[in-house]
């Protein structure tokens, strides 16, 4: 798999933003499902002049307009995919290369795009490195070594859970099963027994290609290299059993929403808007978003095509906000400052040949991480440090957490200093990035909210900037050693570009 230049979320010899990993010896592996797509609402012979494209429309959610707009649709030689009625969003295909600007003139429409510019291949998660696979059989020994009682087997190389406290935040309470945080991702390996105690069949979904698939194991990763959404899965809520890792909240529930292309894995917005409608309507309370989505690391309100998605993925996110669902988000491995004037992307479109682009990340978004509303999450390593690859940006980031930084080296067994969690097959590894971060606060926003049931996602995200410890800028800040700054923090003690409000802090969460 292909990956984009160390920009944020995937691994497996996947070179865009990934994260480095270590894992556990590999047992039978678990089924894995295809999505089947809908059948189309309206359809017509597409037009034969071009490549098909997938296309999001954007339109009022009254009945009367939708109906219209899904008429000239089939009009413009397009075929409905799906309507997404309740927030005016149709996702359409068609091999009409003026489709898009054909929509834009229809009465009712207010903006129309293509979603790609040609059949994509990298792929578009955020961790950094390929795995590192370690045995169960290691670990049980590791913790009797380290003298950690009543911990898990491998739980003496769990630095970053140390860190925010959540091993004692278990203790106090461990989440309840009546919240479910949903991982929208490669799918997860709900067969792992670190996760299947936990996992919530029936708000899991296959929404590849913009449908929602919810046969039974459409959610699990397509093969053992689609390890990503595992991984995320057990950092939030692996379970406290005598085998293997812990969650940072190993009571509540968690659900997978597989969103990644066969073979590629990679993200289509048409299939991220499906996750955000499919978690709200199934009274999900939290999304863990270790992403971006494809083709454009950064997608510009101004360009008619990008603008487009960037409309249509927030109808999608704030409908499930509306809901009562909070997003939590990585911030990217790109080592970008979200908050500068302007940052060069050469990595977009991943589709086919990037060119080289100077943007503004104010009007230029990285989604869905800079959409209102959702919590935007940096990477530490075990001295608290900002991670190395970490993107950030002053009054951009939110809240910081535990990602792994090779060279941050913590006192545990192992000394590996990413972040150790489940794998497909039964296995475990250690990876680093952003994405790795992100469940660290998914799972802190899930020990809030089964202590204040009630809460709305803006009194979450106000309540987890409250209890994080923010360790303020650092002086100099030279991860590597060799003598150049190599990111600048500006803020002040309780608000900065490198940690927002703070590293989260699990047990201040539960007491």
């Amino acid at each position: 798999m292909a990956s984009r230049p160390s920009r944020r979320r995937r691994a497996v010899a996947v070179p865009t933003g990934l994260a480095v990993a270590a894992s556990l010896a590999l047992l039978p592996g678990a089924g894995t499902a295809l999505a089947q797509e809908a059948a189309p609402a309206v359809a017509a012979p597409a037009a034969a002049d071009g490549e098909q494209l997938s296309y999001v429309v954007n339109t009022s959610s009254h009945p009367g307009t939708v109906r219209r707009v899904e008429r000239a649709v089939a009009g413009a030689g397009g075929t409905v995919v799906v309507t997404h009625r309740k927030i005016g969003v149709i996702v359409a295909h068609s091999a009409n290369p003026d489709f898009a600007e054909e929509m834009r003139g229809v009465r009712g429409v207010r903006s129309a795009g293509a979603t790609r510019t040609a059949p994509l291949r990298p792929a578009a998660t955020t961790e950094v490195g390929a795995p590192q696979y370690v045995s169960q059989e290691a670990g049980t020994s590791a913790a009797e070594t380290a003298d950690v009682p009543d911990a898990e087997p491998l739980e003496a190389d769990l630095w970053g859970l140390r860190s925010i406290r959540a091993d004692e935040a278990s203790k106090v309470n461990p989440g309840s099963g009546k919240v479910t945080v949903a991982v929208i991702d490669t799918g997860v390996d709900d067969t792992h027994p670190d996760l299947a105690p936990n996992f919530s069949a029936g708000q899991s979904a296959n929404c590849v290609g913009g449908v929602a698939d919810t046969s039974e194991g459409a959610w699990r990763p397509y093969t053992a290299d689609d390890y990503h959404g595992t991984h995320v899965a057990g950092t939030i809520a692996a379970a406290r059993n005598g085998i293997g890792v812990a969650g940072v909240a190993p009571g509540v529930k968690v659900a997978s929403i597989k969103v990644s292309e066969p073979d590629t894995s990679l993200f289509y917005p048409e299939a991220v808007i499906c996750a955000f409608v499919f978690a709200a309507d199934k009274g999900v309370e939290i999304t863990n978003n270790s992403y971006y989505i494809d083709p454009y690391l950064y997608n510009c309100k101004d360009d008619p095509d990008q603008g487009a998605v960037v409309e249509a993925v927030n109808r999608a996110a704030r409908y499930a906000e509306r809901r009562g669902t909070l997003h939590v988000a990585s911030a990217g491995n790109s080592n970008d400052d979200l908050a500068a004037d302007e940052i060069v992307d050469d990595s977009s479109p991943n589709d086919t040949e990037p060119v080289p682009r100077t943007i503004d990340p104010s009007e230029c978004l990285d989604l869905p991480t800079q959409l209102p509303g959702v919590v935007t999450v940096t990477a530490t390593g075990v001295q608290d440090l900002k991670s190395y690859y970490s993107s950030y940006g002053h009054k951009v980031a939110d809240v910081a957490a535990p990602g792994g930084d090779r060279f941050q080296i913590p006192d545990t067994p192992s000394g590996n200093g990413r972040i150790l969690s489940t794998m497909p097959n039964e296995s475990y590894a250690f990876l680093q990035g952003t994405s790795m971060a992100s469940p660290h606060v998914a799972g802190v926003a899930a020990l809030l909210k089964s202590e204040h049931p009630w809460a709305s996602p803006a009194a979450l995200q106000w309540m987890l900037k409250a209890q994080a410890d923010n360790p303020g800028c650092p002086e100099f800040y030279d991860p590597d050693g060799n003598g150049t700054e190599d990111s600048t923090c500006e803020g002040g003690r309780h608000l900065n570009g490198f940690y927002g409000h703070g590293i989260v802090d699990a047990l201040d969460a539960v007491e």
